[in-house]
């Protein structure tokens, strides 16, 4: 028998979803019922006020939307489905797949259309004698590295594989800095479709690696002593020719200045989307290959916003501020909603990072320093939560500064072992 998985991303940007019957043709059978509830539940499995889940209205229903697209499964006889939430027959403002497509609507009355591709990096555990997770033994294991020293067990051989034959689009795998660690790169596709294949990535690698008694996290900085592992937005902007306009001549269009300029103004606001875990900010420092800075330059990996504009068919715009733990529409949203308030106001870019990145730079905001200075910063950020839609950022910041709130005190370890299970 054929089982549907249809699935939705909540706050936490963890999936969501059930089991059912294959789904048949028809109007009514393309809706899965859910609990507004199930955005209210923290980590440890309390129910919480969160706005726009109405707890105290008796936790009613919300309707997943399925789209008669399916996706292959690596579970056997199993579909995946996919979808936006309605709740009254309304889209449902804590969606963050549906503010993703209002979002690509309003680029679109510009004559954009935004195009997506994520890098995402992980580390790998495994169990020890008495049973605690400890990072992924590979003495042999460098940057770029492919093969059994880099990856004893063969997960990423496994995990391109199992991408493949669900046609989730790899464009690279390799072992990233430090030992046990990985960088798995997707490939460009529309907004939406890049977003998708990113959610179902995360989930299909992580069972992939459960399945081999392994666990792969996606947390931003599992292991203190070494890197962090982030999740870089690759955007390009095309108009309704198909011409990508980031680059013209060699050189920056303007419109991909304003775009950058709204970036860099709510860079500090912006962080708690992409960014929106306690650990999150273990990961962001200055000296480091993530986006702590406010500041860009042309083909600089020690700067927030790297532009690349030598070729106008691939230039892109690299954000690299987000870690793993973000949920991939709510950051993406956020990020191309700053870009619309830069070409909406025409604001002025600031000059390039012109400086090395580690010992010296000229920029001189940064990133907040905890999770919860984020949230404050983005709670005064009128414009920017307006944008991207005033009850999904109320519902984010009050979910967030609870989780942040319940951390507090908590050593390096006790944190790592909150989040390990779920991100």
């Amino acid at each position: 028998m054929i089982k549907d998985r249809v699935l939705f991303c909540d706050l936490h940007g963890l999936p969501r979803g059930k089991y059912i019957p294959a789904v048949t043709s028809g109007k009514e059978s393309q809706k899965v019922g859910f609990a507004q509830g199930a955005f209210s539940v923290s980590l440890d499995r309390d129910l919480l006020t969160v706005p726009g889940t109405n707890i105290l209205e008796g936790i009613p229903d919300m309707e997943l939307v399925l789209e008669e697209k399916e996706y292959k499964s690596w579970q056997p006889n199993t579909r995946i489905r996919l979808g936006n939430l309605y709740a009254k027959n309304a889209p449902y403002g804590l969606c963050g797949r549906g503010r993703l497509e209002e979002t690509v609507k309003e680029l679109s009355k510009l004559d954009l259309a935004p195009m997506i591709g994520i890098e995402l990096e992980a580390y790998a555990f495994e169990r020890d004698d008495d049973g605690t997770w400890r990072p992924y033994n590979t003495p042999g294991a460098l940057v770029y590295g492919t093969g059994p020293s880099n990856d004893p067990k063969g997960l990423l051989d496994q995990i391109f594989s199992t991408a493949y034959e669900c046609n989730l689009p790899v464009e690279s795998l390799n072992g990233e800095y430090d030992n046990g660690q990985f960088e798995l790169t997707l490939c460009f596709d529309d907004a939406i479709k890049a977003c998708d294949s990113t959610f179902l990535f995360k989930l299909m690698a992580r069972e992939v690696a459960f399945k081999n008694d392994l666990l792969l996290t996606f947390l931003p900085k599992p292991i203190p002593e070494r890197g962090g592992s982030g999740f870089h937005v690759n955007m390009s902007l095309r108009n309704s020719s198909g011409k990508n306009i980031i680059s013209e001549d060699g050189k920056l269009s303007d419109i991909s200045k304003y775009f950058m300029a709204g970036l860099m103004k709510h860079h500090e606001s912006l962080s708690s989307f992409l960014a929106p875990t306690v650990n999150s900010y273990e990961r962001l420092a200055p000296a480091s290959m993530a986006g702590y800075w406010a500041n860009w330059a042309e083909d600089h990996r020690l700067v927030t916003l790297r532009t690349s504009t030598k070729s106008e068919k691939s230039a892109r715009l690299e954000h690299r501020t987000g870690d793993c733990s973000c949920n991939p529409y709510l950051a993406v949203t956020a990020l191309l909603q700053a870009g619309i308030l830069g070409i909406e106001n025409k604001f002025s870019l600031q000059g390039p990072e012109d400086l090395d990145g580690l010992e010296n730079v000229r920029a001189t905001r940064h990133v907040p320093s905890n999770l919860l200075n984020a949230l404050d910063a983005l709670e005064k950020d009128a414009e920017l939560c307006g944008k991207v839609g005033d009850l999904i950022s109320k519902a984010h910041i009050f979910l967030k500064r609870d989780e942040a709130k319940r951390l507090e005190g908590k050593n390096l370890d006790e944190i790592r072992d909150y989040y390990l299970p779920f991100i």
